[in-house]
C-alpha cells in the first residue's frame, strides 16, 4: 500500500513541461546522430581521401560516436524529466560513464583490426609482405589489451578494486607460471616464429613430424595442412625446436639423375647425344643456365651412364613436373635420332667349343 501511495505521489509531482522538454532533447540527439553525424563523417571521409590519407579512424569510431549521441540524449532526457523528482539518481552518472568507456573501448577495438591505419603503417615501415603473421598476431594482442583495460575501467566505476586484483595476480603469478609453463612456452615459440620468420602463411614446410602448407599461426600452435588435406596442429614450442625445411624459399629446383643406355651403344653416337642434350638444356627457357652438367660418367655391368644435373627456374611443384616431363620427352627424342637404346636388364651366356680331349672322353664313355 505504501509503494502504491509513493508511486501515485511521484506521478503527481511530474510536470508535463519536463516531459515535453525531455522528448525534445531525445528527438534532437536522435536526429543529430542520424543526420548530422552522417553528413559530418561523409564530409571528412571525402576530404581525407582527396588528400591521399586513410579514413580508418573515421570508420572505426563512426558507429560508436552515433550511439554516443543517442546515449547522451537518453541521459539528458532522464535527468530533465525524472531525476529532479527523485531523492537519488540510481547511479545514473555511473551508468553514463560506463557507457562512455564501453563506446570508447569499442572504437579502439575496431581501430586495432588487422587493416587499421596503425598496423598498416607499421607493416609498411617494417617492409612486411602480405603473408607475414606479425600484423594478425599484434592485432590479437592489442584487442585483448583493449578488452582487459575497458573491463577494468568499467569495474572501477562500480567500486571494484583494480589494485586488489593486480596484487592478487602478483601473489599468484608464480603458481600460474608453473602451471602454465607449456602454454607460455608455446606463446614465446609463436613470437619467435613471427619475428624470425622461418616460414610465413602459405609456405610449404617440412619438419621431422609433419609436411604441408602453413595455414595459420596462433598464440599456442601452428596449423599445417598436409597434402592429404588433413590439418595438423603443432605446438609452437615443439615446432621451434625442430629443423624446418622451407621448400617455398627455394630460388630454383634441382633435377639430377643418371640416364642408362645400352652397353653396346656406338661411341660416336653417344658423344653426339651428350653434346645435343647439353645444348638442349642450355637453350631451354625454363632451365637455369648457371649450372648445367651433362657427362658420360659410368661404365656399368649392363649399361653406360649419362649423368645429368641442372635446375628449373620455377619452384612450384606442378610447374616443375610439367617442365621435367617436357625435358624427358626431348631427351628420348635425342636418343632415338642418334640410334641409342635405353638399357634394360640382360643376361649373356657364352658357350665354349669342345676340345679334342673332351671328345675322346665322351667317346670312351659311349
Amino acid at each position: 500500500m505504501a509503494i502504491w501511495e509513493w508511486a501515485t505521489g511521484f506521478l503527481e509531482r511530474l510536470r508535463w513541461l519536463d516531459l515535453v522538454i525531455s522528448l525534445v532533447i531525445l528527438a534532437f540527439f536522435w536526429l543529430f546522430s542520424r543526420v548530422f553525424t552522417k553528413s559530418v563523417f561523409a564530409f571528412w571521409r571525402k576530404r581525407v581521401r582527396s588528400s591521399g590519407g586513410t579514413s580508418a579512424w573515421l570508420e572505426a569510431f563512426e558507429k560508436p560516436l552515433r550511439i554516443f549521441f543517442i546515449v547522451l540524449g537518453v541521459y539528458l532526457a532522464i535527468r530533465t524529466y525524472i531525476v529532479p523528482h527523485l531523492e537519488t539518481t540510481f547511479h545514473l552518472d555511473a551508468i553514463f560513464r560506463s557507457a562512455m568507456i564501453i563506446l570508447l573501448g569499442w572504437g579502439t577495438y575496431r581501430l586495432s583490426a588487422q587493416s587499421s591505419v596503425l598496423l598498416v603503417d607499421l607493416s609498411k615501415r617494417l617492409k612486411l609482405d602480405d603473408s607475414s603473421m606479425l600484423i594478425p598476431f599484434m592485432s590479437k594482442v592489442l584487442r585483448f589489451l583493449v578488452v582487459v583495460i575497458t573491463a577494468g575501467l568499467v569495474g572501477s566505476e562500480w567500486g571494484f578494486s583494480v589494485n586488489g586484483l593486480v596484487a592478487g595476480m602478483g601473489l599468484g603469478s608464480l603458481a600460474v607460471a608453473l602451471a602454465a609453463k607449456d602454454t607460455l612456452g608455446n606463446i614465446f615459440g609463436g613470437i619467435v616464429i613471427i619475428t624470425e620468420k622461418p616460414f610465413s602463411k602459405g609456405d610449404w614446410i617440412l619438419t621431422p613430424s609433419v609436411e604441408g602448407v602453413v595455414e595459420d599461426i596462433t598464440f599456442r600452435s601452428t596449423q599445417i595442412r598436409t597434402f592429404a588435406q588433413a590439418v595438423v596442429i603443432v605446438p609452437n614450442a615443439k615446432l621451434v625446436d625442430q629443423p624446418i625445411t622451407n621448400w617455398s624459399k627455394m630460388g630454383k629446383r634441382r633435377i639430377n639423375f643418371t640416364l642408362d643406355v645400352a652397353l653396346d651403344s656406338d661411341r660416336n653416337a653417344l658423344n653426339r647425344a651428350v653434346v645435343r642434350m647439353k645444348e638442349l638444356l642450355q637453350h631451354n627457357e625454363h632451365i637455369d643456365p648457371v649450372t648445367i652438367m651433362v657427362n658420360f660418367t659410368d661404365f656399368k655391368e649392363q649399361s653406360l651412364g649419362i649423368f645429368l644435373y641442372f635446375f628449373t627456374k620455377t619452384t612450384v611443384w606442378s610447374e616443375f613436373l610439367d617442365i621435367r616431363e617436357e625435358i624427358n620427352f626431348k631427351l628420348l627424342e635425342v636418343l632415338e635420332e642418334e640410334g641409342i637404346l635405353l638399357a634394360y636388364p640382360v643376361q649373356r651366356v657364352f658357350l665354349e667349343e669342345q676340345t679334342a680331349y673332351s671328345r675322346e672322353q665322351e667317346s670312351l664313355r659311349g
